[in-house]
């Protein structure tokens, strides 16, 4: 139903036009006569340091926020001239805080704008079959939960999925995976650009880091102090970085040190828990910390694998900790172990992540493909710099 709609083809024409569009805060400019264009079914990545002007601009395309001067077009229509409610209708809006009714089920949510629009109980019955699927979310597992009974990666895919429901064109999404740890985020990243390519959608992206909008973008949108200094390719954007400031937001390295083991691109800042935290605690831990997946060391610090959310969901109840649960299936590599092995290991299987262990076998960290694309990035940037 949703992902068969059609629209029209990626490229075709721009959905999304500034025309000289000036916003102020009192005597402060914040956007300062922006023309740009996004064309349909593109993913821009609106990327920049705080106070540049990304949030604002992604503001005024649903009129969240409205502009002193000029125009903003959706599909040739001035949107000054389109009610506010019919035009927030047609445009999907991600938030980091995510935004569910804690007193609707994951379904109810889902079809809040459906609902709106008078879509009928099956078409909204037949959308969140289709949605939760779309995401590996049974229907029968999850439709009938509660926010609370989420974690936080859950959580986020159900406001993702409730900005899809209607089949909106346009999606905004303002820095949503940014209260993320690394290890979901990175799986989320990987989600959404599958399901903007599945179905064909325009996606505006707010992001404060560069990685991330490597990773999704089709054009980053680099903005300084409420102007546009360069937007680009990725590609473009890594080979000539218009400014010191972009080129900082790269991290671009000191040295020309190409990554040569797993320690050289490992994300380190994770969490771990003992195998002999109880289930309420460890729900507890993964909720407040909003993640899917905990990694679990034995007594003595050694990695013994992981627990993730379903499992406690399905099986972990009656239980007293969370040591049965425990599974080792994931990849795993040592920290000098070198990097084309841990590379090997990443895309020959269906882990999102490879496990980083030291010769003790304590966790040093995790390995996502972001993490690698971003240490194969320093090593290109490292070898343009000495031309």
């Amino acid at each position: 139903m949703i992902a068969t709609l059609q629209s029209p083809q990626k490229g075709e024409l721009p959905v999304i036009r500034f025309e000289n569009v000036s916003k102020n805060y009192g005597s402060s400019l914040v956007l300062n006569d922006l023309s740009f264009e996004i064309k349909t079914g593109e993913f821009a990545v609106l990327i920049g340091p705080s106070g540049c002007g990304k949030t604002t601009s992604l503001k005024t395309m649903n009129r969240l926020i409205d502009i002193e001067k000029g125009t903003i077009y959706i599909d040739d229509e001035d949107i000054s001239k389109v009610d506010r409610v019919a035009l927030r209708r047609r445009i999907g809006y991600v938030i980091q805080q995510i935004g569910l009714f804690p007193n609707m089920t994951v379904a109810q949510n889902i079809c809040v704008v459906p609902k709106l629009l008078k879509y009928s109980k099956k078409e909204c019955l037949d959308i969140t079959h289709e949605m939760l699927e779309l995401v590996n979310m049974p229907y029968d597992e999850y439709a009938h939960k509660y926010p609370s009974q989420l974690s936080g990666g859950q959580q986020q895919r159900v406001g993702v999925l409730r900005a899809l429901a209607a089949s909106p064109p346009i999606v905004l999404m303002d820095e949503p995976f940014g209260a993320l740890d690394p290890m979901t985020r990175t799986i989320l990243q990987d989600e959404i650009k599958r399901l903007q390519i599945k179905l064909n959608k325009t996606i505006v992206f707010v992001t404060h880091d560069m990685d991330e909008a490597l990773t999704l973008a089709d054009t980053i949108i680099f903005m300084e102090n409420g102007i546009i200094t360069q937007m680009d390719s990725p590609e473009a954007v890594l080979a000539a970085p218009a400014t010191d400031l972009i080129r900082s937001f790269m991290g671009k390295r000191l040295d020309n040190d190409v990554p040569e083991t797993a320690s050289d691109f490992m994300i380190t800042n994770i969490f771990t828990s003992n195998k002999n935290r109880g289930i309420r605690e460890a729900v507890d831990l993964m909720a407040r910390r909003r993640v899917d997946t905990l990694l679990v060391k034995d007594t003595d610090d050694t990695y013994l694998g992981t627990v993730s959310i379903k499992d406690i969901s399905e099986t972990g109840k009656s239980l007293a900790t969370i040591e049965p649960l425990i599974k080792n299936t994931n990849a795993t590599a040592m920290v000098d172990e070198p990097a084309k092995s841990c590379f090997s290991k990443l895309v020959s299987g269906t882990d999102p992540y490879i496990v980083i262990l030291n010769h003790d076998k304590t966790v040093a960290g995790i390995v996502t493909k972001t993490s690698i694309a971003r240490s194969l990035a320093d090593a290109v940037w490292g070898e343009d710099r000495d031309e």
